[in-house]
């Protein structure tokens, strides 16, 4: 059964620890086996990157994408 951040407290964390928490989760990670990627995603990985080499000029610069972000988000 998955625990919930309100189980485990966490919704009571401040946003500090709670950031901290996710480092301490995302090292934790690097240290396990790397989950199997799905076939479905290794195809759509494959298609985009072909996508990608056949027409390099349709790609947005991330300046550009930026810019057109709202102001909240960043």
């Amino acid at each position: 059964m998955s625990s919930t951040m309100h189980d485990l407290g966490i919704d009571q964390m401040t946003a500090e620890d709670r950031l901290r928490l996710i480092g301490e989760i995302w090292e934790s990670l690097s240290e396990s086996e790397p989950p199997e990627i799905p076939q479905d995603h290794r195809e759509e990985l494959d298609r985009r990157l072909a996508a990608a080499d056949a027409d390099p000029d349709a790609a947005v610069p991330w300046e550009e994408v930026r810019a057109r972000l709202p102001r909240r988000v960043m």
